[in-house]
């Protein structure tokens, strides 16, 4: 189990901003994070690839 920082995001290719990231949580429509402390916070590697693997398959159903 690997866990991922904000800027770790980037290299996964999200590169939004973090209150766009909070937007997007808060309409169920991204991974939510663990709380690793106070102020830290990380994604499960794993729901962040379900994630951009979701968005593939909805580009290609587009494209169909």
């Amino acid at each position: 189990m690997q866990l991922l920082g904000y800027e770790a995001l980037k290299t996964k290719g999200i590169g939004f901003s973090r209150p766009h990231i909070w937007r997007l949580m808060k309409a169920g429509e991204f991974p939510k994070p663990i709380k690793l402390g106070s102020s830290r916070n990380a994604w499960l590697e794993s729901e962040i690839d379900a994630y951009i693997e979701r968005k593939i398959a909805a580009r290609d159903r587009e494209v169909a």
